[in-house]
């Protein structure tokens, strides 16, 4: 018995070692003194890449926006990973280059969205099987968009 004793802890601590946590950072290495030394109406887009380096993405439509994010993100064994602490950077700026405003937020700005039903809504009136199968007999010619146009609906 006492031979086995050892031989069970030894099993037991690697089994339970698959369990261990896991951390990660992804993104920017976020330096809060940096962060705080841009100031909007004094630093321009070459001053703020010299101080913060390139940013994680810009604005989708406009080069105006630069965000800088950070995320620590933690997970137990095959489950999916929490997100422990994020921090957004926002530096907008003016058509000159000229930094307009810098915004900071953290976590709590993220969503979480769930799906409720195998289905997404849709707006509109439902329809059956029988109507996605059959519901288009009779319409050509109709008056619809498949219609004949005037004059031999060449488009003249």
């Amino acid at each position: 018995m006492t031979r086995r004793l050892p031989l069970i802890a030894i099993m037991a601590a690697l089994l339970l070692s698959g369990c261990a946590g896991i951390r990660d950072h992804r993104g920017y290495v976020m330096d809060k003194t940096l962060a705080a030394a841009i100031q909007p109406g004094v630093d321009n887009k070459d001053s703020v890449q010299k101080t913060l380096g390139r940013p994680t993405f810009g604005g989708q439509f406009a080069d105006s926006d630069w965000y800088y994010l950070s995320r620590d993100t933690s997970a137990i064994a095959f489950r999916n990973p929490r997100v422990s602490k994020q921090d957004v950077l926002h530096v907008r700026f003016d058509a000159a280059g000229n930094v307009a405003a810098v915004d900071s937020t953290g976590k709590e700005k993220i969503a979480s969205i769930s799906p409720l039903r195998k289905s997404t809504p849709t707006l509109g009136r439902k329809r059956s099987f029988f109507d996605e199968i059959f519901g288009n007999i009779g319409m050509v010619g109709s008056g619809g968009m498949g219609a004949a146009q005037p004059g031999g609906g060449q488009g003249q």
